[in-house]
């Protein structure tokens, strides 16, 4: 069996959390450099660049509203199925849903920010409860939906959804 050496570099350290570069996979990533519990507030967030079509460094906050964000690091917070942050673009806030240690890398549902992503993604986010596929919170069946977080734009979005069924 071959086994690959990982190797991790930090590359910046910021208040709340470090960047991350795996040196193997060549990926950047954001993990806690201090302890955090539920509805903790690590940090607070601004729009910097305005797209009115997603790409993969954006989040959704309106009809054709997809921001970048500022602090710019925050980019590097991962998907995942069993997430420990939420981006609360209501009141610009990343907000701890689930406790976070020290050295744990942050990670987040993209469909809570984002209707129907620009592509889809393969999930390899190892959760016993993993979607396999990630397109945004269009493609989510009820059982999924009410397990997650969204920002309040996706909730329109789940309500008019929800409103149309119930009215055919």
């Amino acid at each position: 069996m071959l086994t690959v050496e990982r190797k991790n570099k930090v590359v910046s350290v910021h208040e709340f959390a470090d960047v991350i570069l795996n040196e193997t996979t060549n990926q950047y990533t954001l993990y806690a450099n201090k302890s955090y519990e539920i509805n903790d507030i690590l940090t607070f967030f601004t729009a910097g660049e305005i797209f009115t079509e997603p790409n993969s460094q954006t989040i959704q906050t309106g009809s054709h509203k997809h921001i970048t964000l500022v602090p710019r690091f925050l980019q590097y917070i991962r998907h995942s199925c069993e997430p420990n942050v939420f981006f609360n673009t209501s009141k610009m806030k990343l907000i701890c849903v689930k406790p976070i240690s020290a050295g744990e890398e942050l990670s987040f549902f993209y469909p809570s920010s984002e209707w129907k992503m620009s592509q889809s993604l393969i999930c390899n986010c190892g959760s016993p409860n993993c979607l396999d596929i990630i397109q945004g919170a269009a493609f989510l069946d009820n059982d999924s939906l009410n397990k997650y977080d969204f920002t309040d734009y996706i909730k329109q979005h789940i309500i008019s959804r929800n409103n149309k069924v119930l009215n055919q």
